[in-house]
């Protein structure tokens, strides 16, 4: 087992036997309410963030080298030519422990958007009823500021779609511990997910991680 590398998966009901084929040692925090053995029983609020934001907040001085987050089934993400495979995903984590890449998101595309996360596909008909927060814009801007007590760009290339993505121990602790409590405190200001703060989290993964040390301390 390498214990360089420590996967964290989000779980609401899928099969997560592909974990034990990846090779990693791993913790399941389970959303579903039908846990997997040997899971962590979290509440059912603020996607997948909430959950790794928990698990940085819990494992802040004892993280891994490299934490791989992950959603119950990551396949759909990784590939551009349909489902990947667990082998292309080992692949992937190895690279970037071999090249001791700080932060790298797993998903094969790119978001380009604005401060209100458009565009996307919240206002779908398709999609109607599959989020509380349907039919809403997603206030990246908004979360940027509350997180940052920044002025946000007009525009956000997302480095870390769909939350699948790995940091090293150092890149998270560039920020202290209460900048990650304080995360924590906007997922569950909105436990629902109705005003879209965890889709907007989901595009900031990459100005959580991307080594900067300023922020406000009074905030915190």
């Amino acid at each position: 087992m390498d214990n360089r590398v420590h996967v964290i998966i989000a779980r609401y009901g899928e099969d997560i036997a592909w974990a034990d084929e990846l090779g990693y040692g791993y913790v399941v925090y389970d959303k579903g309410g039908q846990p997997a053995a040997n899971a962590v029983a979290l509440p059912n609020i603020g996607r997948e963030g909430h959950t790794w934001l928990t698990h940085i907040v819990h494992h802040y001085e004892a993280l891994a080298p490299v934490s791989v987050f992950l959603q119950g089934d990551p396949f759909d993400h990784i590939s551009e030519q349909g489902r990947g495979t667990v082998s292309m995903l080992r692949s992937m984590i190895e690279d970037v422990v071999v090249k001791k890449t700080p932060f790298k998101g797993f998903a094969w595309f790119r978001i380009k958007c604005d401060g209100l996360g458009r565009p996307h596909d919240l206002r779908d008909v398709a999609n109607q009823g599959r989020w509380a927060g349907w039919g809403r814009d997603i206030p990246v801007a908004e979360v940027f500021d509350e997180l940052f007590d920044a002025q946000p760009p007009d525009q956000f290339i997302v480095r870390g779609a769909a939350g699948c993505f790995a940091v090293t121990a150092e890149r998270i602790r560039t920020r202290p511990r209460a900048f990650y409590e304080h995360g924590l405190r906007l997922f569950e200001a909105d436990p629902d997910d109705a005003r879209n703060t965890g889709h907007a989290f989901e595009r900031l993964w990459h100005c959580i991680f991307n080594g900067n040390t300023a922020w406000n301390k009074t905030q915190y």
